[in-house]
């Protein structure tokens, strides 16, 4: 099969930059158009980002010498390109009004942005959870009059360090959560260097976080009705979300009551351990990995689990006000943000939302 063109809007933040480098050789799309900010117009990608790669990795060869355009050019990007995935920092009015833009030109739009998380008929999808909510994009086009374009996004980097194990726990009448979450820098976009004042601290505030954290499980967790998707109202999320000296790796801290049919921890155990992935490039090839080892999962040591698309668990036992507690971890611009992305892209091209212009 060909591949599909794709466009990354907002390509010099450290999302982009890591959209970059894993479409670098990606068997099913190419990269075939960087936009940004009007000031990096015209420029080479190299000159763009200039002293601001936040990566380890350097830039990928393919991408120094392509010539930036300005993200607000809908009809040009979308003519260089089949779809595009969005990572830009605006406020979020100017990131719906954008993205609705290149939706309603014809051109699909993977987000890694919040702004349309709550649109009712935008689909929020991690892959191996909710795939049946695309099955809204038919009602969306409607609104906006086109026959191709569409928004899709992926959920806040944080909550794929939980909702992934509580998901295939749904069917025991999961009824309260309650989570802290310890956030690496780079979920701010910003590395040690750009944020001296993580350095031997710890930060307990990160704006709008807990919100999404408490929110955002309940809609992927919900259902298709009448052309918008319904979030679940039957279980009550409590977060807190603290920024720790980490560069990459979100840390969660979860404790879950059920109702009256509370599983045994081997049950648990090993329904994380047989839970199934999805058939997609970018996909892990074991969704949950469960760690035996009481100091397990380590941020350092397991962020980077299958290329840092899975989800590490540890240290499942009961607890003494809720019924379990148990220790999740996601890499979060990888699992959480663009590789999530470029998951949901490749489910939307298997599933044919997503096509050659």
């Amino acid at each position: 099969m060909q591949k599909l063109r794709a466009g990354i809007i907002g390509a010099t933040g450290m999302v982009g930059q890591r959209f970059i480098t894993l479409l670098e050789n990606h068997p099913m799309f190419t990269p075939t158009v960087f936009a940004a900010s009007p000031r990096n117009a015209g420029r080479k990608y190299s000159e763009a980002v200039e002293g601001r790669w936040k990566l380890d990795t350097p830039i990928p060869e393919y991408a120094l010498d392509m010539i930036m355009c300005d993200a607000a050019d809908v009809e040009k990007v979308s003519s260089m390109c089949d779809f595009v995935f969005c990572a830009v920092d605006m406020k979020k009015d100017e990131i719906r009004a954008l993205e609705e833009a290149y939706a309603a030109y014809g051109t699909p739009v993977v987000s890694n942005n919040s702004a349309n998380r709550w649109t009712p008929d935008v689909p929020m999808v991690i892959p191996e959870i909710n795939p049946s909510h695309l099955e809204v994009i038919k009602y969306q086009r409607e609104r906006l009059g086109t026959k191709r374009g569409f928004i899709a996004v992926k959920p806040n980097c944080s909550i794929q360090s939980y909702v992934p194990a509580l998901t295939p726990l749904l069917r025991f009448g999961v009824e309260k959560v309650a989570v802290c979450t310890y956030q690496a820098i780079s979920g701010a976009g910003k590395t040690f260097r750009e944020m001296p004042e993580i350095i031997d601290n710890v930060i307990p505030y990160i704006g709008g976080e807990e919100e999404k954290s408490e929110r955002e499980p309940l809609r992927i967790w919900g259902s298709v009705k009448d052309g918008t998707i319904i979030a679940r109202s039957d279980i009550t999320i409590t977060a807190q979300c603290i920024r720790v000296p980490v560069s990459n790796g979100h840390l969660a801290a979860t404790f879950v009551k059920f109702g009256d049919n509370k599983p045994s921890k081997e049950e648990i155990i090993n329904i994380w351990k047989s839970s199934g992935g999805v058939d997609l490039p970018s996909a892990p090839k074991h969704f949950l990995h469960y760690f035996e080892e009481d100091n397990r999962p380590q941020t350092k040591l397991d962020r980077d689990l299958e290329h840092g698309m899975a989800i590490s668990l540890g240290r499942l036992r009961e607890d003494t006000i809720f019924d379990y507690k148990f220790v999740g971890l996601s890499h979060n611009t990888l699992r959480g943000a663009a590789g999530g992305a470029v998951l949901i892209a490749e489910l939307l091209t298997k599933e044919g939302y997503i096509t050659q212009r």
